[in-house]
C-alpha cells in the first residue's frame, strides 16, 4: 500500500521585526560588541542596526545578510530559531512542506525562507511575494555577494537595477544575476506577484571565474 501522508500544514510562522530585531541585538551582546563596532563590521549604519534591534525597522535581504555574516550566525539559524536552541540538521535531504517556512515581512518583499534547518547552506532558497509597486529612491537597491536566480510562479514583476537597465518578467520567466549590482523588485500586475528566489553567497569557484583565472581540480 503506497504510503499516504495525512498529516495536516502547521500554520506559517511570521517574524516580525521585534523578533529577528531580539536575535540580532542577542547575538551582539553575546559577543560583547557595541552598536558601533557591529556597524564597523557590518556596514550597516549604527541608526539602522538600532531601530532593527528595537523592532523599529524591517530590514531588507542586504541588511540582514550583511548583520548575519557579521555576527558570524547561520541565515537558517537566524530564521528557524536563533542560537544555541536551533536544532541544525545535517541530513542529504530536508524537507519543508508547504506553508512551513518561515517568512519575514520585508520593505519590498515577504520572504519565505525555505529549508531553514540546515546549517551552513551553499544557497538560501526563498519564497517571495512582491508587495512593492514602485521604486522610491536609491536606498531600494539591495547589493550583496554572489548571485541569485528568481522565477516567476504568479503574476508580473520588474526588476530594477541601478544602472537604468529594467527586465520585466512575467509568470514563468526567470532571471539569473549578479547580486553585487544594485537591483530592486515591483509588482505591476493587479495581485502580488510570487516567485523562486535562489540566493548563494559568492564561493571560490566563483570569485575565481569573476578574476579570469581557470582552475583545473
Amino acid at each position: 500500500m503506497p504510503y499516504k501522508n495525512t498529516r495536516r500544514p502547521r500554520e506559517q510562522s511570521l517574524m516580525n521585526p521585534a523578533t529577528l530585531g531580539d536575535r540580532l541585538r542577542t547575538a551582539r551582546k553575546q559577543l560583547g560588541w557595541t552598536l558601533a563596532h557591529l556597524a564597523a563590521r557590518s556596514n550597516v549604519s549604527i541608526t539602522t542596526i538600532s531601530r532593527a534591534e528595537r523592532g523599529q525597522l524591517a530590514l531588507g535581504y542586504e541588511n540582514v545578510t550583511a548583520l548575519a555574516q557579521a555576527l558570524q550566525i547561520d541565515m537558517g539559524a537566524l530564521f528557524s530559531g536563533g542560537g544555541s536552541k536551533t536544532m541544525a540538521h545535517h541530513g542529504p535531504v530536508a524537507v519543508t512542506r508547504a506553508g512551513e517556512g518561515t517568512a519575514y515581512y520585508g520593505h519590498a518583499l515577504t520572504y519565505e525562507f525555505l529549508a531553514t534547518s540546515v546549517v551552513g547552506k551553499p544557497i538560501n532558497p526563498v519564497l517571495g511575494t512582491i508587495h512593492a509597486r514602485r521604486v522610491q529612491g536609491p536606498q531600494d537597491f539591495a547589493r550583496h555577494a554572489g548571485v541569485e536566480f528568481v522565477y516567476v510562479l504568479t503574476g508580473e514583476i520588474e526588476v530594477h537595477f541601478e544602472n537604468g537597465e529594467k527586465v520585466r518578467l512575467a509568470k514563468g520567466d526567470s532571471l539569473y544575476f549578479d547580486s553585487r549590482i544594485g537591483h530592486a523588485f515591483t509588482t505591476v500586475s493587479r495581485q502580488f506577484a510570487k516567485v523562486i528566489g535562489v540566493i548563494t553567497t559568492e564561493s571560490n569557484h566563483i570569485a575565481l571565474a569573476r578574476g579570469g583565472i581557470q582552475r583545473l581540480d
